[in-house]
């Protein structure tokens, strides 16, 4: 396909927000083009298979889902790059829209940069996405039915995430560092006081364990009170620390919250 001269909307992201915003430009007739910026196609590369999106009545892999999306961006003339966006001045039209590549100039702008899972960022834990170790309940909480998982946090967001997986699995463990919950009361009390949640408190993950075949068969925890450490046998564990907005390149030029 030849690359377009004058874009007049630029894309920035590649999830399925940014590939949707392609295909309805396209089929508008308006040239568009995107930056993929760091992770190509979103979150949804690092999942393994999704079952809750429409027309895949037998699920469909997350990598997979995003090929699909971005053969249709394409098909309607969504030209791609594999650059990342590091700024745009929004001072005046056009806009110039900075990248690792260069700069550009286009009336209309869509920001569509997701936000990144907060992981703990131990060594290793890259080898775990797909293979035990998830940031989505709701996307992933099914393949564990019947098995005991766990998650790591102390907010609402964890809070929800223990509740919704009792749904499949025989118990949740909910790892906390402090001995108290940070989460809104009612939410605390529907979760200490279900019967397939277990409290760790004042505990960390030190290391996750693997199987021969390089799934989480365990996870390594450490006391925050005297540095002892024990292991806790789960075939899944959720990370549900919070997001954070990919839009620090945006800084200074709109209000955010």
């Amino acid at each position: 396909m030849s690359e377009q001269k004058d874009p007049r909307v630029i894309i920035v992201g590649s999830g399925p927000a940014g590939y949707t915003a392609g295909i309805y430009l396209g089929r508008a007739n308006i040239p568009n083009l995107m930056f993929e910026g760091d992770q190509p196609g979103g979150q949804l590369t690092i999942t393994t298979e999704v079952e809750n999106y429409p027309a895949f009545p037998e699920g469909i892999d997350g990598p997979e889902l995003m090929m699909k999306f971005r053969a249709q961006a394409e098909r309607f003339g969504t030209v791609i790059k594999g650059e990342t966006v590091k700024s745009i001045d929004m001072s005046s039209r056009p806009f110039k829209v900075t990248t690792t590549a260069g700069e550009y100039t286009v009336p209309a702008v869509i920001i569509a940069s997701g936000s990144t899972a907060r992981w703990l960022g131990l060594p290793g834990e890259e080898d775990f996405y797909g293979k035990g170790l998830s940031a989505c309940a709701t996307c992933d909480g099914f393949f564990f039915r019947d098995q005991e998982i766990a998650v790591v946090g102390g907010g609402d967001t964890a809070l929800e995430e223990a509740i919704y997986l009792t749904n499949f699995a025989s118990k949740v463990t909910l790892i906390h560092r402090r001995d108290e919950l940070r989460g809104s009361k009612i939410m605390q009390e529907r979760a200490l006081n279900h019967d397939k949640i277990e409290m760790a408190w004042n505990s960390t993950i030190d290391s996750y364990v693997p199987d021969e075949n390089g799934n989480l068969k365990a996870v390594v925890l450490k006391d925050t009170t005297d540095g002892s450490t024990r292991e806790l046998a789960v075939t899944g564990c959720f990370i549900a620390i919070g997001h954070t907005p990919n839009t620090a390149f945006l800084d200074g030029q709109l209000d955010m919250d």
